[in-house]
């Protein structure tokens, strides 16, 4: 393998020669070989648009010539746009600042940019600190960086896929407005609803997810930028954070701000922990909506069989003609890795010491592979199961019209313990509802037919 010499304040080392990192991201790419987990690609390009922002605030302060500043922006744009993807080794377990993936995307828009200006016949040179991270620390451009990549990937992936989903959801509740069935509760039959109204309730939990999602992701658009090394702003110009958090806003469509106190901001992840919060609350929302579609569905001759979903795949490897509600079973395990996600991020925020949290590299891995999965498995849920539920109406008609609590019903007419008497009585005896109440002389057949209708029972405010 080819090398090249880089040079950094430790001294010379060999980088490959078809790589276009510096010194500071060999360094950790060997002194780091933990796992498998990389740097995960929205922080590259969140940092990319910190960068190509700093660089236009540096300008307009007078900080950075135009020439200097042109690179570093075509620098950062083409890293924007996929061209050097290859070219972030970094894993998550490096040093808690993230120093190292920050200095990995000085280095890589740094002798980008000299290749530009050296393209372009121009004398000038860009160097990673001295230019690409003037004004700037890693301790504020990490954290801020960690919240554009949480914000985008929660505003533009998660939450359309979110409402993909719950308009799903909300078309079938209406699609089955009319279809009476019997509730449980307790897993233990209950009063009935139609297949609507229970559907109605899943598509109803992912509004009001989708409403705490937005609500707290606001919270990251406040960014540490202009904190620099402990928060001071030291070597920064007093306006930078702000420069660069309305350039940052310009680029990405989104509302971001400097944080008022950059002390909080270095050495704190509050933010992170509540809009992940969030997340669990949502996935909270898809293990119950999962876990209902697999009960409903069971069978399909030994099961409640009450609706039907599609048929993706065989099954089983031995019992033919077998088929899983694979989907339910898919996103049932994204969250139990959401809900492990989320108490290491709170875990991990709990350990800032100082002027600085130093687990900053494993909050956003976490956050943004909670957001992922959960934005996927949502996708996938719609497309695979949630567009083809469809109701079994024999079977529904036959639990409705079995269910012993439909007795409910008689409650004010004969009162609790004379209808407990009717309900035991039938499940005794192993007779109907009507049957019992008519063998208790408490009722006759016309009086039972008029008081035990389930399509009654459903809107019982409605006349």
């Amino acid at each position: 393998m080819d090398y090249r010499i880089e040079k950094d304040t430790m001294g010379e080392i060999k980088v490959p020669a078809d790589k276009i990192w510096g010194a500071q991201t060999q360094r950790s790419k060997e002194n780091f070989q933990i796992g498998t987990e990389k740097m995960p690609i929205e922080l590259v390009q969140a940092m990319a648009i910190l960068k190509k922002s700093a660089a236009i605030a540096n300008h307009k302060l007078g900080k950075l010539s135009a020439i200097k500043t042109n690179a570093i922006v075509q620098a950062a744009d083409e890293i924007l746009n996929g061209q050097w993807d290859d070219q972030f080794p970094l894993v998550v377990w490096q040093t808690g600042s993230g120093t190292q993936s920050n200095m990995n995307v000085n280095e890589v828009i740094a002798h980008r940019a000299n290749q530009i200006l050296q393209d372009a016949g121009e004398a000038d040179r860009i160097h990673p600190n001295d230019d690409v991270n003037k004004s700037q620390s890693s301790n504020d451009t990490f954290p801020t960086a960690l919240h554009i990549a949480a914000v985008l990937k929660v505003e533009d992936y998660l939450l359309p896929r979110l409402r993909l989903l719950k308009a799903t959801l909300e078309e079938k509740a209406e699609q089955f407005k009319d279809i009476i069935k019997i509730g449980r509760t307790h897993l233990q039959d209950a009063t009935p609803l139609t297949l609507g109204q229970e559907i109605s309730g899943w598509a109803a939990m992912l509004s009001k997810s989708e409403q705490m999602i937005i609500q707290n992701i606001e919270y990251m658009k406040e960014l540490a930028i202009g904190g620099t090394a402990v928060g001071t702003g030291i070597n920064a110009h007093p306006e930078f954070g702000e420069r660069v958090a309305s350039e940052i806003s310009a680029l990405t469509n989104k509302h971001f701000t400097s944080a008022a106190n950059k002390f909080h901001a270095l050495t704190s992840h509050d933010e992170a922990v509540v809009a992940h919060g969030a997340l669990k609350a949502l996935a909270a929302d898809l293990m119950k909506i999962a876990n209902d579609v697999r009960w409903l569905a069971s069978g399909p001759r030994s099961g409640i069989g009450e609706i039907t979903i599609p048929e993706n795949e065989p099954g089983s490897s031995i019992m033919p003609g077998k088929v899983n509600p694979t989907q339910s079973e898919a996103m049932t395990m994204v969250v139990t890795q959401v809900v492990g996600n989320d108490a290491t991020i709170a875990f991990a925020a709990s350990q800032g010491n100082f002027e600085l949290n130093v687990f900053k590299p494993v909050i956003i891995y976490n956050f943004l592979q909670s957001t992922r999965l959960l934005a996927d498995t949502m996708k996938s849920f719609n497309d695979h199961c949630a567009i083809g539920i469809e109701p079994n109406k024999e079977v529904l008609d036959h639990n409705l019209q079995n269910s012993l609590m439909l007795v409910t019903a008689l409650n004010p007419y004969i009162g609790y313990e004379n209808a407990a008497k009717i309900a035991k009585k039938a499940h005794k005896e192993g007779t109907t509802l009507k049957e019992a109440a008519i063998a208790t002389g408490l009722l006759t057949e016309k009086q039972f037919d008029e008081y035990v209708d389930p399509a009654t029972m459903i809107y019982p405010n409605v006349k």
